[in-house]
């Protein structure tokens, strides 16, 4: 994997390069070993370059991911088709999704086979590109509707798992 420019597009959280799930998958690829996972993911910010066994790599990515690609116009089109269609808005993060699924539909997976796909994020957290894909301003749901207006809490843990273990279990 080589590190690129980040392009800025309507959905943010796929606007990085080195994102937690990827972190995760790493993780799992060196058999939970944290030592070496942090050692990778250091040389990558470094170097901007990371190299994984051929083996890991045809068990881990090739062997489990398809990736396809969307656009802001195609992330735009699919949020406007989806609230034309169901009159349900959906966030750009979603609309990637779902047009990921459709564009597989046909390659990877028969045209009779149904996919399922999961929303992400509430159209609320994008009001501004929900409003210009529909033309509609989403609400956000009444339980929190005084969310902007809350006091902010920020906490540091300790990087140990039994400090976050602990300090879930505290908070239940």
């Amino acid at each position: 994997m080589t590190a690129n420019e980040v392009v800025p597009t309507l959905s943010p959280s796929m606007d990085i390069q080195v994102s937690s799930n990827f972190e995760r998958l790493l993780f799992e690829m060196n058999n939970r070993d944290g030592d070496l996972t942090a050692k990778q993911l250091t040389e990558f910010r470094s170097t901007g370059e990371l190299i994984v066994a051929q083996s890991n790599y045809a068990k881990w990515i090739t062997g489990v991911f398809t990736g396809y690609r969307c656009n802001d116009e195609q992330t735009l089109t699919t949020m406007k088709d989806v609230y034309q269609q169901t009159g349900m808005l959906i966030d750009p993060h979603t609309a990637v999704g779902l047009s990921a699924a459709r564009q597989s539909i046909g390659v990877n997976y028969p045209k009779n086979q149904s996919i399922i796909t999961l929303a992400t994020a509430h159209p609320a957290k994008f009001p501004e590109a929900v409003c210009r894909a529909t033309g509609q301003t989403p609400e956000l749901p009444e339980h929190l509707a005084d969310l902007m207006s809350r006091p902010e809490r920020i906490i540091s843990l300790p990087n140990n798992l039994k400090s976050v273990q602990a300090f879930v279990a505290k908070c239940r």
